[in-house]
């Protein structure tokens, strides 16, 4: 199979789709691999490297989509791309299209076989969302911190206090991946840590692995109300994979929050878990409402993209390399890959996605 690898032109995303390292398998596997000229430098990755892997170096993207049979990227498409992907095509990257409702209705006016990685399910896990959701835990604590700042509009309280002076509150909705991630790097500042969720399995596991300065709730709207109105902190990782995200804080609910305390919102990318998110930049970040400032960057990890481009190589390889390797007809019997497809054929094959717009949901059988 041809497989191309696009610059990602999102703002202020620095990742590439797959290390040179990455690419060397997909070779020795029998695969073309056209990679666009200094698609990964932003990563630390220049053109040399790729080309001593053997992939194949293009001038620009217009002609890595028209050569590819596989798109693999790391975000999804934007509007400039659209006209670029070709019929028929299959792209394996991040989508989240249950907040695009444009881009779902293109995937499937071209017939693309879209495969999302944090959709894509192993057991109970999402293996492909893992790594980054495990690096915008931890950036969502530092830049939450650093926001604290008076200079930043918060509150200028120091993330964990010092000698003398009582400790911070930092809430983390949601107890997965990117929350632990978050309540860690809280924990290990000094901060007074709570974890709402509402999977008690993962609560009890999670009070018997974590510091003993993070406590956890179940999640409820009182309990959300309750521990919102001290904190310094709140940090939203929820996620309904596939789904947009359920909006925890209504607007309404600021005005319980001390004024100059901080909203992250790592759940941005499926619509936010916060009523008043939108999505920011690397560039611009934040944004006040009502006295409380939001941190709500679409691509956190794209900050550190060198560890965030090697991360997500080493955890989406092995799938490339088996959607590359296996006809279509077969690869959709295996419910991993099934669990991955948002588009197919020209209908949309998620239902959350399907049910997020008003489309109609066709399974594949």
């Amino acid at each position: 199979m041809i497989i191309g690898i696009p610059k990602e032109i999102k703002t202020d995303e620095f990742r590439v789709g797959m290390t040179p390292s990455g690419v060397l398998e997909l070779i020795k596997a029998g695969h073309n691999v056209l990679i666009e000229q200094n698609a990964g430098v932003g990563s630390g990755f220049e053109d040399r490297l790729y080309s001593d892997a053997g992939a194949i170096i293009l001038n620009t993207a217009d002609d890595i989509y028209a050569g590819a049979d596989m798109i693999l990227k790391v975000k999804e498409p934007i509007e400039v791309e659209y006209s670029r992907l070709r019929e028929g095509q299959i792209l394996f990257t991040y989508l989240h299209l249950a907040a695009d409702k444009a881009l779902t209705e293109v995937l499937c006016a071209k017939k693309i076989t879209a495969l999302a990685y944090e959709t894509l399910r192993l057991g109970r896990r999402l293996p492909l969302l893992e790594p980054m959701s495990e690096i915008a835990g931890r950036m969502a604590t530092l830049f939450g911190a650093v926001h604290l700042g008076r200079y930043n509009g918060g509150s200028g309280q120091l993330l964990g206090g010092a000698v003398g002076v009582e400790r911070n509150h930092v809430v983390v909705l949601g107890a997965g991946v990117a929350g632990k991630s978050a309540a860690d790097a809280a924990a290990g500042l000094g901060a007074k840590v709570t974890m709402l969720d509402i999977n008690l399995e993962r609560l009890t596991y999670l009070r018997d692995v974590m510091a003993p300065n993070v406590s956890m709730l179940y999640s409820t709207h009182d309990t959300i109300v309750n521990s919102i109105k001290d904190a310094d902190l709140i940090v939203g990782t929820v996620l309904v994979a596939g789904a947009k995200a359920p909006k925890l804080i209504t607007r309404d609910m600021l005005s319980l929050m001390k004024k100059g305390s901080v909203l992250v919102d790592v759940s941005i990318d499926q619509g936010g878990c916060f009523e008043t998110s939108h999505a920011t930049t690397h560039s611009h970040p934040t944004f006040d409402v009502d006295g409380i400032v939001h941190y709500c960057v679409a691509n956190m990890p794209g900050m550190y993209p060198r560890t965030s481009t090697i991360a997500l190589t080493n955890a989406t390889l092995s799938y490339a390399l088996k959607i590359a390797s296996t006809p279509l007809n077969v690869l959709l019997k295996d419910e991993i890959y099934l669990g991955a497809l948002n588009t197919y054929a020209g209908d949309v094959t998620n239902e959350a996605v399907a049910i997020a717009h008003g489309m109609t949901y066709k399974a594949v059988v």
